[in-house]
């Protein structure tokens, strides 16, 4: 098996359903020589199954790398999946994320050296996230803003409804939104989050991601836009694993990296060096 152009990372925890839209949402790409790594947070067996299932369905590589439930661990499986990632490029998103099908070309068409790219997505409410079918996913509905709009979505959010190439290059240049780092679209060079030693695992929900893109910029590896270019659609859900403490800690850790100015961590990919393991 050749080696992919790409890896593309995200993390689910008992949402089986959702996960399924989004590797339908992966099915649909353009650009076809990447793989998918599912960091399983702790999932039910229920989880496994689902993908197992899908598996002899998608026409790229699906891997799954599972880790017992011990609470929030985003940012363990996510350093661990890393490890394992067979590609020098990365691309981050979530397992509610349903991507466009030109999502991960657009990634690969973007990247630069010293540079990691970020984008946003559009949320849809709950209603609608839960009227999409596969159908809808592979026949580009999910994300087309028309058939959103017709169907409950209620924000008229540009980024859906850009077209053109100029304009969404122009767009990405002049928002005013800085480029900070999210999880749920991004991207960076593998070599380039391995030297600042991936996700910080003392953090779990909020901020986590921020806190990554803030450690590259103090590497030298700044932010870009793609807020335009890059889309997906969030599909809503409760999330129970959410406590107010969680922010609290990782926003003094923030502020820690920001007064330092750290570019690395200790709590970070280096701890998995020698123990990770991946279903196939």
């Amino acid at each position: 098996m050749s080696k992919p152009d790409v890896s593309v990372l995200f993390a689910t925890y008992n949402e089986p359903q959702w996960l399924e839209w989004v590797l339908w949402g992966y099915a649909t790409q353009t650009h076809k020589a990447f793989e998918v790594i599912v960091v399983d947070d702790g999932s039910r067996d229920d989880t496994r199954a689902r993908i197992d299932a899908l598996r002899p369905q998608m026409p790229y590589r699906l891997r799954h790398f599972w880790q017992p439930d011990e609470g929030y661990q985003k940012c363990k499986g996510m350093n661990r999946a890393i490890l394992l990632a067979e590609s020098d490029y990365l691309v981050f998103t979530d397992g509610d994320c349903i991507p466009r099908a030109d999502f991960v070309a657009r990634h690969l068409d973007l990247r630069e050296r010293g540079r990691y790219l970020t984008g946003g997505y559009s949320k849809l409410p709950l209603g609608l996230s839960q009227r999409i079918t596969r159908e809808d996913i592979l026949a580009g509905r999910a994300t087309d803003y028309d058939w959103l709009a017709a169907n409950g979505l209620e924000r008229h959010t540009l980024k859906l409804r850009v077209k053109r190439e100029w304009q969404r290059r122009l767009l990405d240049a002049i928002t005013p939104v800085k480029p900070r780092l999210h999880g749920h679209n991004a991207s960076a060079w593998k070599d380039d989050v391995v030297r600042v030693n991936g996700w910080d695992e003392r953090m779990q929900y909020g901020g986590q991601d921020l806190e990554l893109g803030e450690r590259l910029n103090n590497l030298g590896i700044r932010g870009k836009t793609i807020r335009y270019s890059a889309i997906c659609v969030h599909l809503e859900h409760k999330r129970g694993y959410m406590k107010p403490e969680m922010r609290e800690k990782n926003d003094r850790i923030r502020a820690e990296t920001r007064a330092n100015r750290a570019a690395w961590t200790p709590y970070g990919i280096d701890t998995h060096l020698a123990e990770c393991n991946v279903a196939e």
